[in-house]
């Protein structure tokens, strides 16, 4: 009999079996949980490379926040701009639902009437959600942070009144512009201030830690960071085993151990070989190890035409060539100052190039002068396009 795939190694697609994130969604919980008594929270910032499950991890505490009746919205941003625009339509739609309390009204109709007054000084869409409230007149300044903190402080005090509890959760956090980081920090800030019940959950690659500071002095104090990395062994271990288990399939200790070499304990790396070998294992009881390199040809090949090759064909012929020579050098993280040597270019004739990789969430600086790629295993992937790429 042949049985259904348990792995799923989409973008974003929750697992079967979420393993090795257990205690950051217990903290997690404890801070909706916190925030719905009125205590304020430390809002959060997951970060983390490709395929590190971060995604996920968002949509699991979101499914706890709807568990707990919290009002919520996800917000993923992305390289076109518009998350001011995103933004605003879920502060809309979550007033929406605060909205109907009698006791909220006159906070809503000051927050819809602020959000008009904001959609115009902005020059954004209107948005298509509404309710039964006439809009008083609204004054916005034309200072980003403080428009936001008026906006998002009013929705807090509608929540407070209603008695709901508000929690905001955002995606691709690195998408976002200066202005709109540091927007978000001080309206987050200033809610916590008066106690009102918002907090966000937030996720990016790596970069967003120097973005976050950059952008606000005192966000190390308003955000608890925690880094998404790849599993532990044992971790690994039950991301691969326990989703077969349900159809009494196991797998040999080889085959196991097998796996994390390969993937290197990435849950996206896991989920794709893993689903590679169920399908070529229909009926068998036990997966052994040559079960594992029979499938693996075809993992590979997934990855390099989907994963990977996305993304490599995103860049330019000069960022290609940047990136090769970032694979040139004898170890990752590598200075930028090794790369320009590489290709031959002096730094600053170079640095545009960098910093346009950053952008793209090619690329981040683990520390300063260094750099790294942000998708796991990506050097190996440019050497096997790239055959006869001369190593430094």
């Amino acid at each position: 009999m042949t049985h259904s795939n348990p792995y799923t190694p989409g973008a974003g697609f929750m697992p079967s079996y979420l393993a090795g994130r257990e205690g950051l969604i217990s903290h997690a919980e404890q801070s909706l949980l916190a925030l719905q008594k009125r205590y304020p929270q430390q809002s959060m910032i997951y970060y983390g490379l490709r395929g590190v499950g971060k995604t996920v991890l968002l949509n699991t505490i979101e499914n706890s926040a709807e568990g707990y009746g919290i009002l919520f919205d996800h917000i993923e941003a992305d390289s076109d701009g518009k998350f001011t625009q995103n933004l605003l339509v879920s502060l809309q739609r979550i007033a929406h639902e605060v909205s109907f309390q009698t006791t909220a009204k006159d906070f809503a109709r000051r927050f819809l009437a602020l959000l008009k007054a904001f959609r115009i000084q902005y020059k954004l869409e209107e948005g298509e959600v509404s309710f039964g409230v006439d809009p008083e007149a609204g004054f916005v300044s034309g200072v980003y942070s403080n428009d936001l903190t008026d906006l998002m402080t009013q929705l807090g005090k509608a929540a407070q009144s209603s008695g709901d509890t508000i929690c905001l959760f955002i995606d691709e956090m690195q998408y976002l512009r200066r202005e709109e980081i540091a927007g978000l920090i001080v309206a987050l800030h200033r809610c916590n201030q008066l106690r009102l019940p918002i907090m966000a959950f937030c996720a990016g690659l790596p970069k967003i830690l120097q973005e976050v500071g950059e952008a606000c002095s005192y966000a190390e104090r308003l955000f608890q960071y925690e880094v998404v990395g790849p599993l532990k062994p044992e971790e690994a271990a039950a991301a691969i085993t326990v989703p077969a288990e349900d159809f009494e399939v196991a797998y040999d200790s080889a085959a196991v151990e097998h796996i994390i070499a390969q993937t290197g304990g990435y849950p996206y790396f896991i989920q794709q070989m893993c689903s590679s070998v169920w399908q070529i294992t229909p009926d068998k009881p036990t997966i052994t190890l040559e079960d594992v390199q029979e499938a693996e040809p075809k993992f590979w090949e997934l990855l390099d035409k989907g994963f990977f090759a996305v993304r490599y064909q995103r860049c330019t012929p000069r960022e290609k060539a940047f990136i090769a020579a970032m694979v040139k050098c004898s170890k990752l993280p590598c200075t930028i100052a090794n790369v320009a040597k590489l290709m031959n270019k002096s730094v600053s004739s170079i640095s545009p190039i960098r910093a346009q990789l950053i952008s793209k969430g090619m690329i981040y600086p683990p520390s300063h002068g260094e750099i790294d790629f942000t998708v796991p295993q990506f050097d190996a992937y440019v050497r096997r396009i790239n055959p006869n790429l001369e190593m430094e």
